[in-house]
């Protein structure tokens, strides 16, 4: 995927989502589904997300090749990380679970403040991403912890695959059926 239809695929899923969340009452920001996370621990996570992939691509490139190597396989297309990823959860519920069980739950007065970082995250990794070479895109890896280690346009398409994630799981958990 070329890195404008990527920068396209981000946009996409982050308004999508942020349309969903234009139309939700503020009360779920801080109260959700028993044993699920609450708009806010999604967001709050989304955030993370993109803050930490954001943090790593500002390392100099000769620091990531040093750190991590480069790519030694065939680069993989969008539909391969979703259906990898998707395998992964599968297999790794408890480890997903586990390793995001410690995530506070942000206050409602901490909602724009999130959405806001969340906004200018997704923009700054947009940023980031016309400005690597294709060549960097293609041989520097950095460490997923689920999928192991990834290219970076790979992780890119992930960040967009993971905001959909995230949203379609908000929906079903928050349909009226589900939730109310």
């Amino acid at each position: 995927m070329e890195k404008e239809a990527i920068v396209n695929l981000l946009e996409e899923k982050h308004q999508i989502l942020f349309d969903w969340l234009n139309n939700q009452p503020d009360d779920n920001w801080e109260k959700g589904p028993e044993h699920k996370w609450t708009v806010g621990q999604q967001i709050l996570h989304l955030v993370n997300s993109l803050q930490l992939l954001n943090n790593a691509l500002s390392y100099p490139r000769f620091f990531l090749k040093y750190k991590f190597g480069t790519c030694n396989r065939e680069i993989r297309d969008y539909n391969t990380i979703v259906k990898n990823y998707q395998e992964k959860l599968i297999v790794n519920q408890e480890r997903a679970r586990i390793f995001n069980q410690k995530l506070k739950k942000p206050l409602q007065r901490d909602r724009e403040r999130l959405l806001n970082k969340l906004q200018i995250q997704n923009k700054k990794l947009q940023y980031k991403l016309r400005k690597i070479s294709n060549v960097n895109l293609d041989t520097l890896v950095v460490p997923h912890p689920l999928m192991g280690k990834m290219t970076i346009r790979e992780i890119i398409m992930w960040t967009a695959y993971h905001t959909e994630h995230h949203t379609n799981s908000l929906k079903k958990e928050y349909a009226e059926e589900n939730y109310c």
